[in-house]
């Protein structure tokens, strides 16, 4: 008997460009904390007007006037923000949000500007908001080893009910078998050592892939796999009796699928001015002259963020057969029609 399995969760995990509306819509769970127009994609579309989106999972830009150029950029990718000045077409020389981003090992930069005057919000929302994504990981991650048990009780999180707690559950990931509790909660499955506190684990629903009996070595068990981009985790555990272990798995199961139908993510802030609903934030589908390909290789536009972090000068000129004269040396794996596919062909 399998539980529900949720969808690959990549919004807050990826960084990717000029995704379909579909992409764009909210995934259950996510929500939108705020929305600021006028906003510039000063790096990779400098002189045109558009609208930031900022949800608990991700950053969400898009041309006001062609919406299907647009970023969306995952907090877990952001590994440094910071407030420098970029020279926009639309204002010039003035303060912008710069977003340092790693994904798959490419770093990428990106450079936001806001065309509204003396406005600080753009700087404080995604700031605060990337602050409190960082900090309630656990309700989204796998942990092992971690520090979430204090004197064999469970530290709780904020958003968090415990419904069961569970004694004599033998975690089999040894010959012998460690003899623990489990504590099962609205966001989570935790196990913990009898013995040992920091021996234990932390399983969000949302990271789970299925919950199901098996049988084992050690007789019947329950077996939980969590997601790939999780780790691809098999945990056993026995409980005594059968009856026992049928009751505790159907109630696992049966919280998963609650879970799945309206994720808690565990990203809490607020903004002074609410914005408008998820309908009212639908990015319309703008007939236009151009055909669109659905296509599953990453798009090349990603060359005009790409973050050269190592570079600290000029790589040495050599000569270009394709253009006729010396350029700059490109980096490993770009060529020259990677950059021109930059370009916005018309």
């Amino acid at each position: 008997m399998s539980s529900t399995v949720l969808d690959a969760l990549w919004e807050d995990r990826d960084v990717r460009f000029d995704i379909n509306p579909s992409q764009m819509n909210m995934r259950p769970g996510e929500s939108i904390i705020d929305k600021l127009d006028s906003i510039e994609d000063t790096k990779g579309n400098n002189g045109d007007r558009g609208r930031l989106l900022v949800t608990n999972l991700r950053v969400i830009w898009h041309s006001t006037s062609l919406p299907r150029v647009n970023l969306s950029v995952g907090l877990n990718c952001i590994i440094n923000i910071t407030v420098r000045t970029a020279n926009s077409k639309l204002r010039g020389p003035t303060e912008a949000l710069y977003l340092l981003t790693k994904c798959n090992n490419t770093r990428f930069e990106f450079i936001f500007t806001n065309l509204v005057p003396g406005s600080p919000r753009l700087f404080t929302t995604v700031i605060s908001v990337h602050r409190a994504y960082e900090t309630s990981k656990l309700y989204r991650d796998v942990k092992l080893r971690g520090a979430i048990i204090s004197n064999k009780s469970l530290r709780m999180l904020p958003l968090e009910q415990v419904y069961d707690k569970v004694g004599g559950v033998w975690n089999l990931s040894s010959d012998q078998g460690n003899l623990g509790t489990f504590y099962i909660t609205n966001v989570r499955l935790v196990w913990h050592a009898v013995m040992n506190e920091a021996f234990n684990v932390s399983v969000p629903y949302l990271q789970m892939r299925t919950v199901k009996i098996r049988d084992s070595k050690f007789g019947l068990a329950l077996v939980v796999e969590t997601s790939v981009q999780s780790g691809g985790y098999v945990l056993g555990f026995r409980l005594d009796p059968a009856e026992k272990l049928q009751e505790v798995v159907k109630e696992i199961q049966s919280l998963h699928r609650v879970y799945s139908t309206n994720p808690i993510l565990g990203v809490e802030f607020e903004v002074d001015d609410v914005p408008a609903t998820a309908e009212e934030l639908v990015v319309e589908n703008i007939q236009d002259d151009i055909d669109i390909v659905n296509d599953d290789e990453q798009s090349d536009a990603f060359a005009a963020y790409f973050a050269d972090g190592d570079k600290q000068k000029d790589r040495p000129p050599v000569f270009s057969e394709e253009l006729g004269l010396a350029i700059e040396k490109l980096k490993d794996s770009f060529t020259l029609s990677n950059l021109w596919e930059v370009v916005d062909h018309k």
